[in-house]
């Protein structure tokens, strides 16, 4: 705290001088009419560096405040129109300035050398994305991933922190346009590790085309991490303390050198914290209640590095390569006690008490390396090619005493002592093929990808008495999942006329896996499982411009959620002995189909109505035990459908000169079915919503000042889960310092501790209620500081190893 305290007077003992002078106009189209919501931007003429940006407002007005004297470059643009520059705009001292109506026009000014940097809007609605700038948002600070994705336009995260998108699950996770092969608790881990402050922005693809891979239900979301392109030597550091009920600290350090010939980048971090996570349930089976307390508290380390050179052969020829690494040391201690109650007795006191108290040491490691070949033979015709090989190694121990006490939880009664030893390593190869050219007036592109996937998965289970583990090989397996897809695609787009712009293409993809369960008993052993099948992709987009500010878009397309090891493995990984979780072997990808109509208004608000029918959706269900009448757990199936109708609207907000605001709300309404026999049926229809805003405002000073929060009706996760409501809000305040290269952030995060979950499951005669909470509500403070000639940005077209849209998920 005093180190906040101090920082704090730092903060405010730093003034700015008021200035008096004003500069004011508006923005009018050829034909005269007013031109709204126009961006309009002050540059200092001997740099073009940006000195001051607003907005033009309903009647197409815009006005800049408290302006120093001098002379300024004068630049208005707007989405559909030319840009609107004027080279010299001069300002006396406390004159008030109207420029009049100004008229934006055909053709712009060329400004030969200028190039202008700005700070990005929030969020951006491109034609097939939604881009969710993360160094936009203050309130980025001291989070890490998986808590940043809850904060995105159309995402939600639930319980088990599965991802979801306009109300489907299913999406793809991607870092720098290459698919993280995780899922579950493993891509759970990952995103917690992963510090916001490295993130440059995240990009939703919904609804991707032919030419990005047709795994996943509700789309794609990739990670961007920053980067620069600037010329010369350029760099960062950025430290980062949070505290809540635990501390965390990061500090991380990126740098680049560019020329003409090469751009050589890199940058690594360190991070330690401490956190938990507590649930509670309460259930009812087989005639008994089971009151179950779940307490767990992790430590941890981690790492990252980020080595990558492009080296710029021609105009044409890029030749690149890229590798990056990430490791993790955990140790997590779980408490677990459930109380078991006869409902038949009368006796208000549990028959017996289970405690079970966990201890585990976890090591995870992550290395990819990618090598870029990029040719640009000008108008509009490329080819890109990628070779790519990740490498994730995971190591696990366990050891779990299962203790079984009387009611008054003084009489020992039975002492069950397992250990657990779960390695898991995943090799993934992909190579891939891009190419681009004009045809017919349109672009045709075409590309192919191969791809191989292993993983390797032990779990041995040991029964330890006195002290000694011995194997269990009743318990014990190893399964060996290999996976190969073979892609290949063809797409086609153009422009009809001046308002039509349409877009179809088809991709195709042979799938061979095979999951392999070795037991250590051969009167166990099963024989593997063979998938081999081969699955066609359409996917069509049309655009329609109806006016000037209103344009219309309806996209379809048929995509594929292949089941991953985290749920194939039958193994049980328990929590304690009445209390685990396991895997199907059985399970069939599930297919879904897409169809989302969209509307645009001024280019800034957005409206996206969606329809999606998918068959033998891979979804969460719990159940009890079919041998031990106090167990439960949690495993996966296929049902038989889900349908899921949704909608979602984004708008950014002038409120004033000073305050800008954004909102996004999202609908959705869901139809689970599914028919088991004996009684077990999915039949659940719920309607749920979210609302999330935030609030910018400049304040005196030059501080700027942030307010963010959500709100989340309940609905259903996996299969039968109903949830309740929960909400977030989060403030943060900044201020820059030594001519903006040194950034000081403060944010405070779900202030009032509602992030949390509640709710209900009732299947198979398995009615379970339940809580969760975990360590949300903290401050943070960073400090970024930049060096180097930031704002020379080099003119070179950035390669596949860079920031380039076209290229994003690759195929």
């Amino acid at each position: 705290m005093k180190a906040l305290l101090s920082l704090t007077l730092l903060l405010f003992s730093i003034t700015l001088f008021a200035q008096e002078g004003s500069i004011k106009g508006q923005l009018q189209d050829e034909s005269g009419e007013p031109v709204s919501f126009a961006n309009v931007v002050l540059h200092n003429p001997a740099d073009t560096t940006i000195l001051k940006v607003e907005v033009s407002d309903e009647s197409g007005v815009f006005r800049f405040q408290n302006m120093p004297s001098g002379t300024y470059l004068f630049k208005a643009s707007y989405v559909g129109a030319a840009d609107l520059w004027l080279p010299e705009v001069t300002l006396a001292a406390d004159e008030q300035k109207d420029l009049g109506a100004l008229q934006f026009g055909s053709t712009s000014i060329e400004l030969a050398g200028a190039t202008v940097t700005a700070q990005r809007a929030m969020v951006e609605i491109k034609p097939d994305r939604t881009v969710f700038n993360v160094q936009g948002t203050i309130n980025s600070t001291g989070s890490d991933g998986l808590s940043l994705l809850r904060k995105a336009p159309g995402v939600t995260v639930d319980n088990n922190d599965n991802i979801n998108v306009l109300g489907r699950s299913g999406v793809l996770v991607y870092v720098d346009g290459k698919r993280l092969p995780l899922g579950g608790q493993d891509l759970s881990n990952f995103l917690q590790n992963l510090p916001a402050d490295q993130i440059d922005r995240i990009d939703i693809i919904t609804n991707p085309g032919a030419k990005y891979e047709a795994e996943g239900n509700a789309g794609i979301i990739d990670i961007r991490m920053k980067k620069d392109d600037s010329i010369g030597a350029n760099g960062s550091l950025n430290g980062t303390f949070s505290q809540g009920r635990f501390n965390h600290s990061n500090l991380n350090a990126s740098g680049n050198f560019r020329n003409g010939n090469m751009n050589i980048f890199g940058g690594g971090g360190y991070g330690e914290g401490e956190g938990f996570n507590k649930m509670n349930f309460v259930s009812f089976q087989n005639g008994l209640r089971l009151d179950e307390i779940n307490n767990h508290r992790n430590e941890r380390e981690f790492f990252n590095y980020r080595l990558g050179a492009d080296f710029f052969l021609s105009d044409k020829h890029t030749i690149g390569f890229l590798t990056d690494g990430r490791g993790f040391n955990g140790q997590n201690n779980a408490f677990n006690r459930i109380e078991i109650f006869n409902l038949a007795s009368s006796n208000t006191l549990p028959d017996s008490i289970l405690v079970a108290r966990n201890a585990s040491e976890d090591t995870r490691s992550q290395n990819t390396f990618n090598l870029n070949y990029r040719y640009d033979g000008g108008n509009e015709r490329t080819l890109n090619i990628d070779a790519d090989y990740g490498r994730f190694r995971n190591e696990s121990e366990r050891f779990q005493p299962n203790l079984y006490f009387d009611a008054s939880e003084e009489t020992l009664l039975t002492e069950i002592i397992n250990s657990f030893d779960t390695p898991t390593d995943i090799d993934i190869y992909t190579f891939k093929v891009d190419y681009e050219q004009p045809l017919l007036g349109g672009k045709f592109s075409i590309g192919t990808k191969l791809s191989k996937v292993v993983s390797d998965n032990t779990f041995l289970f040991f029964d330890v008495n006195d002290g000694v583990p011995v194997r269990n090989d009743n318990s014990s397996n190893r399964f060996k999942y290999d996976e190969n897809v073979y892609a290949g695609y063809l797409n086609f787009a153009r422009q009809l006329g001046e308002k039509w712009n349409v877009s179809a293409g088809v991709r195709a993809e042979q799938t061979d896996a095979t999951g392999d369960l070795q037991a250590f008993k051969d009167e166990l052993q099963e024989p593997p499982v063979e998938l081999n099948y081969l699955n066609w992709f359409p996917s069509a987009g049309v655009t329609y411009q109806l006016s000037q500010k209103n344009s219309l878009s309806l996209n379809y397309g048929r995509r594929i959620n292949r089941p991953d090891y985290n749920v194939l493995n039958p193994f049980n990984n328990q929590i304690s002995q009445l209390s685990y979780e396991k895997g199907n072997p059985f399970l069939r990808p599930e297919i879904v189909n897409n169809l989302e109509l969209g509307y645009t208004l001024a280019y800034r608000y957005n409206f996206k109505v969606a329809y999606s029918k998918t068959t033998d959706q891979i979804t969460r269900l719990m159940a009890p035990d079919e041998n031990d009448p106090r167990a439960g757990f949690i495993t996966w199936d296929n049902l038989a459908s889900q349908t899921i109708i949704s909608a979602n609207i984004s708008a950014p907000v002038q409120i004033t000169e000073k305050w800008n605001a954004y909102f996004n709300v999202s609908a959705s309404h869901l139809d689970n079915q599914a028919d088991y026999g004996n009684g077990a049926v999915v039949d659940l229809q719920a309607f749920t919503y979210n609302i999330f805003q935030q609030h910018t405002i400049t304040l005196p000073w030059g501080f700027q000042g942030e307010i963010s929060g959500y709100y989340s009706g309940p609905g259903v996760w996996g299969g039968v889960f109903e949830y309740e409501s929960n909400w977030s809000l989060n403030l943060g305040l900044q201020r820059k310092f030594l001519d903006d290269k040194l950034n000081v952030r403060v944010s405070g995060q779900d202030l009032f501790y509602e992030t949390g979950w509640d709710g209900e499951s009732n299947f198979a005669g398995l009615i379970s209620q339940g809580s969760g909470r975990w360590d949300s509500r903290r401050i943070s403070v960073s400090m970024n500081y930049q060096f180097g000639n930031q704002n020379i940005k080099s003119r070179k077209r950035r390669t596949g190893l860079e920031d380039e849209a076209g290229r994003l998920g690759g195929n």
